[in-house]
């Protein structure tokens, strides 16, 4: 099962949340009703950028971390911005 490393933004506060799952559709919906702490009560959300396809877990948690070690700067932006 390929996982990916996706960011969200909050339509209501333009807020983002970095994250990374085996299923992007499923991971959404869990964001916009709620079940999802750190998210909850911040939504809806979208998403405005996945990454491609890791064969494994650990390889998807290391690009989430990547982009969250620059959140905020240049390259954070070009992401964001496509």
């Amino acid at each position: 099962m390929p996982w990916y490393t996706y960011i969200l933004r909050s339509i209501k506060s333009g807020k983002h949340y970095i994250g990374s799952t085996n299923n992007i559709e499923r991971r959404l919906q869990e964001h916009n009703s709620g079940k999802t702490k750190s998210t909850r009560n911040k939504g809806p959300w979208e998403i405005i950028y996945t990454t491609e396809k890791y064969k494994t877990k650990i390889d998807a948690r290391k690009r989430e971390l990547k982009i969250k070690s620059y959140k905020g700067g240049k390259a954070f932006k070009k992401l964001v911005q496509g």
